[in-house]
């Protein structure tokens, strides 16, 4: 018997979910412990939330380019994309950081902080989507699946 509810409402996904984010969150916390923000900026945030973003594209588009969101792509999905990539990477931190050093009058550093960011971050994601599409499946059947 198949569980008709949507996958958000699964105690499973949820679990998976739920553990994947408490294993990226606590590399994402012994990164930043192991190397503190320097003079208000934390580069090692800028370098966690870059690299969450390529991981997140190449996951994500190597993922859809093997067929339908169902089965163990789904699970992969959810417990890395969702969960370890969703604890790994922090923008809310980003925010606070950003609102700290305008807050502090450093409207140049604030600023320059926030967009590059944003800038590597979509960079990072269009590598990582491109990346994987280099090495999509040889065939795909009806389904979406490799043939």
């Amino acid at each position: 018997m198949t569980d008709a509810r949507p996958p958000h409402l699964r105690w499973r996904f949820l679990a998976l979910v739920a553990l994947g984010g408490a294993i990226g969150t606590a590399i994402r916390a012994l990164l930043a412990e192991a190397f503190p923000g320097h003079d208000g900026i934390s580069w090692v945030i800028l370098v966690i939330n870059v690299v969450g973003a390529f991981c997140l594209g190449l996951l994500l588009e190597a993922l859809a380019l093997r067929g339908p969101d169902v089965g163990g792509r789904r699970t992969l999905r959810l417990f890395v994309g969702t969960g370890v990539l969703g604890g790994f990477t922090t923008y809310s931190t980003l925010a606070d950081d950003t609102a700290q050093l305008l807050d502090a009058g450093r409207w140049g550093a604030g600023s320059g902080y926030a967009l590059l960011s944003v800038v590597l971050g979509l960079g990072a994601v269009a590598l990582g989507i491109g990346l994987a599409g280099r090495f999509r499946p040889a065939s795909t059947g009806p389904d979406g699946g490799a043939s």
